[in-house]
């Protein structure tokens, strides 16, 4: 009668095999210094920028200059600071100022922060307009902005505040949301209604 033994030596020389496999793939594997590159830091620094946007009929209808631009290949996301945006349209030319501001892929949306201010000059037809807020989202060709941010406006001696705010065609058309307040200067006597 024959009794076979149990010899380790088959499980031995798999586990040394997969040991093996697992050392060799660890001291090869490559890590991507191009992929950490894009998560700290950016790809392209620049100072003293200005970007110009032109209409379909070839008359200028933005410029974004800004102190230092920052381009962050990860998210495609290009970081201005000390953004000054001014679009021009029918009413003038209205004047957008922040400490940062993150442009969109493609340049379709501006994302300003911190002390975003709004400003256009009257006219003989129109008031002046300035309104504060902390955050504000342009689209400059669009001519499209909003903010759900506080904010405060003023137009002429006028003043209104609201928890956020639309507005279209280069803040010809401005709706308030949210908790909106108003001070309206008195009439002045004499005057017709």
């Amino acid at each position: 009668m024959r009794v076979d033994t149990w010899r380790p030596y088959p499980v031995f020389a798999l586990a040394l095999l997969a040991g093996g496999s697992i050392w060799l793939e660890r001291i090869t594997r490559i890590e991507d210094p191009v992929t950490s590159l894009e998560q700290t830091g950016p790809d392209f620094i620049a100072h003293d920028t200005r970007v110009t946007g032109f209409g379909g009929d070839g008359a200028q209808r933005y410029e974004l200059v800004a102190e230092r631009l920052e381009h962050f290949p990860a998210g495609d996301i290009t970081r201005l600071h000390e953004p000054r945006l001014q679009l021009r349209g029918e009413e003038g030319t209205t004047t957008i100022t922040a400490r940062t501001a993150d442009v969109s892929p493609g340049g379709e949306q501006v994302d300003l922060a911190g002390e975003v201010r709004v400003r256009r000059p009257g006219s003989a037809d129109t008031l002046p307009l300035a309104l504060d807020s902390e955050t504000l989202s342009v689209w400059p060709d669009a001519q499209r902005a909003r903010t759900d941010s506080p904010v405060v406006m003023t137009r002429g001696a006028g003043r209104a505040s609201a928890r956020g705010m639309r507005a279209d065609n280069l803040f010809g058309t401005l709706e308030l949301i949210g908790e909106v307040s108003t001070t309206m200067p008195p009439r002045r006597q004499g005057s017709s209604s």
